[in-house]
Protein backbone atom coordinates (compact mmCIF):
# COMPACT_ATOMS: atom_id res chain seq x y z
CA UNK A 1 0.00 0.00 0.00
CA UNK A 2 1.49 3.54 -0.81
CA UNK A 3 0.85 6.36 1.78
CA UNK A 4 1.70 9.39 -0.18
CA UNK A 5 -1.49 10.86 -0.43
CA UNK A 6 -3.01 12.15 2.42
CA UNK A 7 -6.92 12.95 2.30
CA UNK A 8 -7.31 13.30 5.96
CA UNK A 9 -5.98 13.91 9.03
CA UNK A 10 -7.16 13.60 12.74
CA UNK A 11 -5.94 13.05 16.59
CA UNK A 12 -3.87 9.72 16.12
CA UNK A 13 -5.03 8.82 12.78
CA UNK A 14 -4.20 10.04 9.13
CA UNK A 15 -6.33 8.73 6.11
CA UNK A 16 -4.19 7.99 2.79
CA UNK A 17 -5.90 7.11 -0.81
CA UNK A 18 -4.10 4.22 -3.07
CA UNK A 19 -6.03 4.22 -5.85
CA UNK A 20 -9.37 2.68 -4.72
CA UNK A 21 -8.51 2.34 -1.11
CA UNK A 22 -8.95 4.88 2.01
CA UNK A 23 -5.94 3.37 4.39
CA UNK A 24 -6.59 5.33 8.23
CA UNK A 25 -3.43 4.60 9.59
CA UNK A 26 -3.38 4.73 13.47
CA UNK A 27 -0.52 5.99 15.93
CA UNK A 28 1.61 3.37 17.85
CA UNK A 29 -0.01 4.38 21.22
CA UNK A 30 -3.61 4.20 19.77
CA UNK A 31 -5.73 1.01 21.27
CA UNK A 32 -5.29 -2.03 19.24
CA UNK A 33 -8.66 -3.34 20.92
CA UNK A 34 -10.53 -0.31 19.73
CA UNK A 35 -9.06 -0.25 15.68
CA UNK A 36 -10.02 -3.78 15.83
CA UNK A 37 -13.48 -3.05 17.23
CA UNK A 38 -14.20 -0.14 14.85
CA UNK A 39 -13.36 -2.69 11.70
CA UNK A 40 -15.40 -5.13 13.34
CA UNK A 41 -18.05 -2.52 13.87
CA UNK A 42 -18.05 -1.30 10.15
CA UNK A 43 -18.48 -4.51 8.90
CA UNK A 44 -21.18 -5.62 10.99
CA UNK A 45 -23.18 -2.42 9.34
CA UNK A 46 -22.07 -2.77 6.07
CA UNK A 47 -25.01 -5.62 5.11
CA UNK A 48 -27.98 -3.27 6.74
CA UNK A 49 -28.71 -1.31 3.46
CA UNK A 50 -26.75 2.18 4.46
CA UNK A 51 -24.13 3.32 1.39
CA UNK A 52 -21.01 2.90 3.57
CA UNK A 53 -17.42 1.86 2.52
CA UNK A 54 -16.68 -1.38 2.60
CA UNK A 55 -14.06 -2.69 5.06
CA UNK A 56 -10.96 -4.19 2.65
CA UNK A 57 -8.20 -4.74 4.84
CA UNK A 58 -7.10 -5.10 8.90
CA UNK A 59 -3.09 -4.62 8.42
CA UNK A 60 -0.17 -3.60 9.92
CA UNK A 61 1.94 -0.86 8.12
CA UNK A 62 5.70 -0.20 9.61
CA UNK A 63 4.33 -0.99 12.86
CA UNK A 64 1.48 0.90 12.26
CA UNK A 65 -2.25 -1.11 12.63
CA UNK A 66 -4.27 0.39 9.66
CA UNK A 67 -7.88 -0.07 8.38
CA UNK A 68 -8.47 -0.51 4.51
CA UNK A 69 -11.38 0.47 2.80
CA UNK A 70 -13.06 1.05 0.23
CA UNK A 71 -12.51 5.17 -1.45
CA UNK A 72 -15.50 6.97 -2.46
CA UNK A 73 -15.21 9.71 -4.97
CA UNK A 74 -16.94 12.61 -4.49
CA UNK A 75 -16.98 16.23 -1.70
CA UNK A 76 -18.49 16.07 1.74
CA UNK A 77 -21.49 17.45 2.33
CA UNK A 78 -19.77 20.15 5.13
CA UNK A 79 -17.53 21.15 1.73
CA UNK A 80 -21.03 21.74 0.16
CA UNK A 81 -22.55 23.71 3.10
CA UNK A 82 -19.20 26.21 2.83
CA UNK A 83 -19.05 26.53 -0.70
CA UNK A 84 -23.31 27.38 -1.13
CA UNK A 85 -24.44 28.82 2.31
CA UNK A 86 -27.83 29.79 0.18
CA UNK A 87 -28.35 26.06 -0.08
CA UNK A 88 -28.18 25.69 3.97
CA UNK A 89 -31.90 24.79 4.35
CA UNK A 90 -31.71 22.07 1.41
CA UNK A 91 -28.45 20.57 2.78
CA UNK A 92 -29.65 20.03 6.29
CA UNK A 93 -33.16 18.77 5.17
CA UNK A 94 -30.68 16.00 3.44
CA UNK A 95 -28.75 15.57 6.21
CA UNK A 96 -31.25 14.48 8.64
CA UNK A 97 -32.99 12.61 5.95
CA UNK A 98 -29.64 10.35 5.61
CA UNK A 99 -29.42 10.48 9.97
CA UNK A 100 -33.21 8.87 10.06
CA UNK A 101 -32.72 6.31 7.76
CA UNK A 102 -29.37 5.27 9.82
CA UNK A 103 -31.38 5.40 12.84
CA UNK A 104 -33.97 3.30 10.56
CA UNK A 105 -31.58 0.16 11.23
CA UNK A 106 -30.97 -2.61 13.66
CA UNK A 107 -27.66 -4.41 13.47
CA UNK A 108 -26.86 -7.42 16.05
CA UNK A 109 -23.56 -7.14 18.28
CA UNK A 110 -22.89 -3.70 18.10
CA UNK A 111 -21.63 -2.30 21.53
CA UNK A 112 -24.37 -0.45 23.41
CA UNK A 113 -24.74 3.09 23.86
CA UNK A 114 -25.97 3.00 27.06
CA UNK A 115 -23.17 0.62 28.74
CA UNK A 116 -20.66 3.28 26.95
CA UNK A 117 -21.69 6.19 28.26
CA UNK A 118 -21.62 4.98 31.52
CA UNK A 119 -18.61 3.92 31.36
CA UNK A 120 -17.32 7.12 29.53
CA UNK A 121 -19.48 9.03 32.58
CA UNK A 122 -17.32 7.31 35.15
CA UNK A 123 -14.02 8.77 33.44
CA UNK A 124 -15.16 11.90 33.83
CA UNK A 125 -13.40 15.03 35.96
CA UNK A 126 -16.41 15.56 37.28
CA UNK A 127 -17.68 15.46 41.22
CA UNK A 128 -19.45 12.51 42.72
CA UNK A 129 -22.52 14.44 42.47
CA UNK A 130 -23.23 15.37 39.41
CA UNK A 131 -22.03 11.71 38.01
CA UNK A 132 -24.55 9.92 39.83
CA UNK A 133 -27.21 12.73 38.79
CA UNK A 134 -25.83 11.69 35.15
CA UNK A 135 -25.98 7.98 36.15
CA UNK A 136 -29.27 8.49 37.05
CA UNK A 137 -30.97 10.10 34.36
CA UNK A 138 -29.30 7.65 32.03
CA UNK A 139 -30.64 4.78 33.62
CA UNK A 140 -34.06 6.35 33.50
CA UNK A 141 -34.00 7.02 29.98
CA UNK A 142 -35.84 4.40 27.54
CA UNK A 143 -33.16 1.87 26.13
CA UNK A 144 -33.63 1.04 22.08
CA UNK A 145 -31.63 -0.83 19.50
CA UNK A 146 -31.54 1.55 16.66
CA UNK A 147 -27.80 2.40 15.21
CA UNK A 148 -26.53 5.34 16.31
CA UNK A 149 -23.52 6.49 14.10
CA UNK A 150 -21.86 8.27 17.00
CA UNK A 151 -20.36 11.33 14.86
CA UNK A 152 -22.78 12.21 12.63
CA UNK A 153 -21.72 15.47 10.99
CA UNK A 154 -21.85 16.90 7.44
CA UNK A 155 -18.02 15.95 6.84
CA UNK A 156 -18.91 12.44 7.08
CA UNK A 157 -21.32 12.45 4.36
CA UNK A 158 -19.94 12.00 0.76
CA UNK A 159 -21.83 12.76 -1.82
CA UNK A 160 -20.44 11.29 -5.27
CA UNK A 161 -20.78 12.51 -8.83
CA UNK A 162 -23.97 10.90 -9.18
CA UNK A 163 -25.68 12.08 -6.39
CA UNK A 164 -25.29 9.31 -4.02
CA UNK A 165 -24.84 9.63 -0.27
CA UNK A 166 -22.23 8.07 1.40
CA UNK A 167 -21.74 7.75 5.17
CA UNK A 168 -17.88 7.02 6.55
CA UNK A 169 -16.04 7.20 9.86
CA UNK A 170 -18.19 4.23 11.58
CA UNK A 171 -15.55 4.38 14.49
CA UNK A 172 -18.45 5.51 17.37
CA UNK A 173 -21.00 3.20 15.90
CA UNK A 174 -23.35 1.92 18.90
CA UNK A 175 -26.88 0.20 19.12
CA UNK A 176 -29.08 2.71 21.04
CA UNK A 177 -31.34 5.67 21.19
CA UNK A 178 -31.63 7.84 18.26
CA UNK A 179 -32.16 11.00 20.67
CA UNK A 180 -28.42 10.49 22.00
CA UNK A 181 -27.06 10.40 18.15
CA UNK A 182 -28.86 13.84 17.77
CA UNK A 183 -28.10 15.08 20.97
CA UNK A 184 -24.02 14.02 19.72
CA UNK A 185 -24.67 16.27 16.41
CA UNK A 186 -25.93 19.15 17.78
CA UNK A 187 -23.38 19.66 20.09
CA UNK A 188 -20.77 19.47 17.82
CA UNK A 189 -22.54 22.30 15.59
CA UNK A 190 -22.27 24.09 19.20
CA UNK A 191 -18.50 23.42 19.56
CA UNK A 192 -17.45 24.57 16.19
CA UNK A 193 -19.51 27.68 16.86
CA UNK A 194 -22.43 27.58 14.19
CA UNK A 195 -25.04 27.74 17.20
CA UNK A 196 -28.05 28.86 14.62
CA UNK A 197 -27.12 25.72 12.17
CA UNK A 198 -27.42 23.62 15.68
CA UNK A 199 -30.97 25.11 16.47
CA UNK A 200 -32.36 24.76 12.91
CA UNK A 201 -30.60 21.19 12.85
CA UNK A 202 -32.64 20.47 16.07
CA UNK A 203 -35.81 21.44 15.19
CA UNK A 204 -35.57 20.17 11.61
CA UNK A 205 -34.79 16.87 13.40
CA UNK A 206 -37.76 16.73 15.45
CA UNK A 207 -40.20 18.12 13.34
CA UNK A 208 -39.27 15.32 10.29
CA UNK A 209 -39.15 12.81 13.28
CA UNK A 210 -41.95 13.66 15.06
CA UNK A 211 -39.66 13.72 18.42
CA UNK A 212 -40.04 16.14 21.24
CA UNK A 213 -37.48 18.51 21.57
CA UNK A 214 -37.55 18.63 25.68
CA UNK A 215 -37.06 14.51 25.03
CA UNK A 216 -33.58 15.13 23.17
CA UNK A 217 -32.43 18.07 25.31
CA UNK A 218 -32.14 15.06 28.03
CA UNK A 219 -29.50 13.57 26.26
CA UNK A 220 -27.75 16.98 25.68
CA UNK A 221 -26.02 16.66 29.60
CA UNK A 222 -25.41 13.05 29.03
CA UNK A 223 -24.11 13.28 25.82
CA UNK A 224 -21.91 16.05 26.49
CA UNK A 225 -20.16 14.79 29.77
CA UNK A 226 -19.79 11.07 27.80
CA UNK A 227 -17.68 13.56 25.13
CA UNK A 228 -16.13 15.53 27.78
CA UNK A 229 -12.97 12.47 28.43
CA UNK A 230 -11.05 13.30 25.05
CA UNK A 231 -10.38 16.23 23.11
CA UNK A 232 -8.52 19.61 23.84
CA UNK A 233 -9.10 21.46 27.25
CA UNK A 234 -10.83 24.41 25.80
CA UNK A 235 -13.33 21.35 24.48
CA UNK A 236 -13.75 19.42 27.74
CA UNK A 237 -15.07 22.80 29.30
CA UNK A 238 -17.49 23.80 26.83
CA UNK A 239 -18.67 20.38 27.18
CA UNK A 240 -18.71 20.27 30.92
CA UNK A 241 -20.49 23.55 30.92
CA UNK A 242 -23.71 21.47 29.25
CA UNK A 243 -23.22 18.79 32.03
CA UNK A 244 -26.20 20.34 34.70
CA UNK A 245 -28.82 18.18 34.40
CA UNK A 246 -31.23 20.29 36.46
CA UNK A 247 -30.59 23.29 33.29
CA UNK A 248 -32.72 20.53 31.34
CA UNK A 249 -35.22 19.24 33.56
Amino acid sequence: MKLDKVIAERKNKTVYRDGNLAIKVFSNDYSKADILNEACNQARVEDCGLNIPRVREVCKIKDKWAIATEYVEGVTLQQMMDEHPEKMDEYLNRFVDLQMEVHSKKVANLNKLKEKMQRKISATTLDATTRYELHTRLASLPEHDKVCHGDFVPSNVIITPDDKAYIIDWAHVTSGNASADVARTYLTFCLKGKQDIADKYLNLFCKKSDTAKQYVQKWLPIVAASQSVKGNEEEREFLLSWTNVVDYE
